[in-house]
C-alpha cells in the first residue's frame, strides 16, 4: 500500500468516525421538539363604557297657595262663630257671646284653612337620568410558563398554547397555528 492511499484511508476513517459521533450524539441527545407548558395565566383588559339611564319619577309637591293670609277661612269661621254665639243668652250676654263666637270661629277657620292648604298637593312626572357604566373584560394575551429540556422560562403569547409549544432550532414557535 502506498503512503497516499494509507493517508486517504486514515482520513476517511476519521471522517466516518466524526460523522458517526455527531449522528450518535444527536440520536442519544436529541433537541426537544416541544416545550412543555407548566402554567397559563390570561392577561385581561377591562373597558368601561358610560351610558345614560333615565326613569320617569312622580314628584309630589305642595300646591300653590292662593290665599296665603287665610282670609277666606278666617272670615267664614268668624261669621259661623258669630251666628252660633248670637244664639246664646240675651242682652249684653248675647253681644258678648256673639263677639266671642266670632273671634273663636275666626281662629278656627284660619286653622282649618291652614291644614287644608298644607295637605293640598299636586303631582307631576319628571325624568331623572344618571350615568351608569357597562364593563366588558376581554383576554388580550396569555402569560405562559414553560419547560424546555431542563430550563424553565416565561413568554407572553397572543393565543392559548395548549399543552406544548413547538420548538424549531432551539427556538419557541410562538405564532398561532394556521387555521384549517
Amino acid at each position: 500500500m502506498n503512503k497516499s492511499m494509507l493517508a486517504g484511508v486514515i482520513a476517511g476513517a476519521i471522517a466516518v468516525t466524526a460523522i458517526g459521533g455527531v449522528a450518535g450524539y444527536k440520536v442519544l441527545n436529541p433537541k426537544p421538539e416541544f416545550a412543555d407548558v407548566l402554567a397559563v395565566e390570561p392577561v385581561t383588559e377591562t373597558n368601561r363604557t358610560p351610558r345614560q339611564v333615565c326613569n320617569d319619577v312622580v314628584v309630589n309637591e305642595q300646591a300653590p297657595i292662593k290665599d296665603p293670609n287665610r282670609i277666606a277661612g278666617t272670615a267664614l269661621g268668624a261669621v259661623a262663630g258669630g251666628l252660633l254665639g248670637s244664639q246664646i243668652g240675651g242682652g249684653k250676654g248675647r253681644t258678648v257671646a256673639t263677639v266671642a263666637g266670632a273671634a273663636a270661629g275666626g281662629y278656627a277657620g284660619h286653622q282649618v284653612q291652614k291644614g287644608m292648604q298644607e295637605k293640598d298637593t299636586t303631582s307631576r312626572t319628571e325624568t331623572r337620568c344618571k350615568t351608569v357604566y357597562d364593563s366588558r373584560t376581554k383576554t388580550v394575551a396569555y402569560d405562559v410558563r414553560y419547560r424546555l429540556g431542563k430550563e424553565e422560562g416565561q413568554v407572553r403569547m397572543d393565543h392559548q398554547p395548549g399543552a406544548r409549544i413547538p420548538v424549531k432550532d432551539g427556538q419557541l414557535q410562538l405564532s398561532a397555528p394556521a387555521a384549517p
